[in-house]
């Protein structure tokens, strides 16, 4: 650990790594679905989420049950959000459509080309909480994308349905289809197709450590958008923090799971006194305190350092999905982080407003998986592809440095495949 620093309160040192008993889990589950396609998602299902289901796939039906059962008002906000996230997205995506084709040299044309995927499978998480953002999160991209097949699986219920908000959401999304299927099968069912699900090209989305395991085991297969994880934050925080918001946003990153990780790092000694003293204060008042409470005595942190740089400093070391930065001058800070998913600039920028309804994707990277992947967006379901056209005045000029390259690799057919040009067309 580089930066000087004094803790307040530390965590003790836990294993970021996947367990073994996690990773031979989700390798007999993907087996098991590669093998057996439908019925071994039939038997997961039941096995993992106590429920009998014959016809994975949601139905029209459903779908409009779901829109039935909302408020106008609960569908207008969904909406709002989903409004939001596709803004932002074809912002991103006008920022990546550069085509282009040009001459690199009398006769030689190199191009490149950014096309979506054809399929791509997303997945929308359950458990104690509804997650309804995460539809729009991972669909929406996929749709301004131009991605042309875009189907979702989200977790049963114990009734063998699937949440009206989540499914209203999925659908003002545009998703195409949409499969009540959980867990590490879900990804497998995605990733190499069953009688029912067809396969994709790409998987993304977010979910607990199965999920996370599923998604890096079927990489290869098909691609992945990131590896993300139960949730982090880091707050960076000066004396002009007001502890009891820094306590808030803390403690709304506990409250997802026992094995969140909140962390604050703090300038001011004080701010982190205080800030402990409301996380006591609130966290009778959270209907989510068990989980949270536990999340908060196992992982919690706060980090007391000498100035900003060092503050940045600790910031990158973690590599964590969320960065607050909650100072005078946040941008300032801002320029000396390399390692995060996202950052958070100010006091009124929580992000509880990003995981909802800002617009930047909340599918973010955790694990420390920062320090060499971003989070999901429209480029996540498009890939860059090349060509290349030669007249023969630019196959000559290239001939001999690609025979003779050949031939110091000792690869006799590339050789001889360079010197046949130039031909006649």
């Amino acid at each position: 650990m580089g930066a000087e620093r004094t803790y307040v309160k530390e965590a003790p040192d836990q294993a970021t790594e996947i367990s073994k008993d996690v990773r031979d889990s989700v390798y007999d589950i993907l087996s098991s679905v590669r093998e057996d396609q439908d019925e071994a998602v039939r038997q997961l299902t039941a096995k993992f989420d106590g429920v009998e289901i014959d016809d994975f796939r949601v139905t029209d039906d459903e779908i409009q049950a779901a829109h039935e059962q909302l408020t106008d008002e609960e569908k207008e906000r969904i909406d709002y959000s989903i409004e939001r996230v596709r803004n932002f997205a074809e912002a991103q995506k006008a920022s990546i459509d550069s085509d282009f084709e040009e001459e690199f040299g009398e006769g030689i044309r190199c191009g490149q080309r950014t096309l979506p995927v054809e399929a791509a499978g997303t997945y929308v998480p359950g458990g104690h909480f509804t997650h309804i953002s995460s539809a729009p999160m991972s669909i929406v991209p996929a749709r301004v994308a131009g991605v042309d097949r875009v189907i979702t699986c989200t977790p049963p219920r114990p009734d063998g349905s699937a949440n009206a908000y989540q499914l209203y959401a999925m659908d003002q999304s545009g998703a195409d289809e949409i499969y009540k299927i959980g867990g590490a099968q879900a990804i497998g069912a995605m990733a190499y197709g069953t009688e029912t699900v067809g396969s994709v090209d790409v998987v993304t989305g977010p979910g607990n450590v199965f999920v996370f395991e599923a998604k890096r085991q079927v990489f290869g297969e098909v691609d992945i958008d990131l590896l993300p994880g139960p949730t982090e934050v880091l707050i960076i925080a000066d004396e002009t923090a007001d502890p009891e918001i820094v306590a808030l946003d803390l403690l709304s990153q506990a409250e997802h799971t026992e094995t969140s990780q909140s962390v604050l790092v703090t300038t001011d000694q004080g701010l982190a006194e205080r800030t402990l003293e409301e996380i006591e204060t609130w966290l009778p008042k959270l209907t989510t305190e068990e989980t949270a409470r536990t999340c908060w005595e196992e992982n919690g942190e706060v980090i007391v350092v000498p100035d900003e740089e060092a503050a940045a400093a600790v910031s990158d070391e973690y590599a964590i999905e969320h960065v607050q930065i909650m100072t005078e001058a946040p941008r300032e800070i801002l320029e000396d982080l390399h390692h995060y998913g996202g950052a958070f600039l100010g006091h009124n920028a929580p992000v509880a407003f990003g995981d909802k309804v800002t617009g930047p994707d909340h599918i973010l990277p955790t694990h420390g998986t920062a320090r060499f992947n971003g989070g999901c967006w429209v480029g996540a379901y498009m890939k860059t592809i090349t060509h290349q056209q030669l007249t023969p005045e630019g196959a000559a000029h290239l001939s001999d440095y690609a025979a003779r390259i050949s031939e110091m690799e000792g690869m006799h057919g590339h050789q001889l495949s360079a010197e046949r040009r130039p031909v006649d067309e």
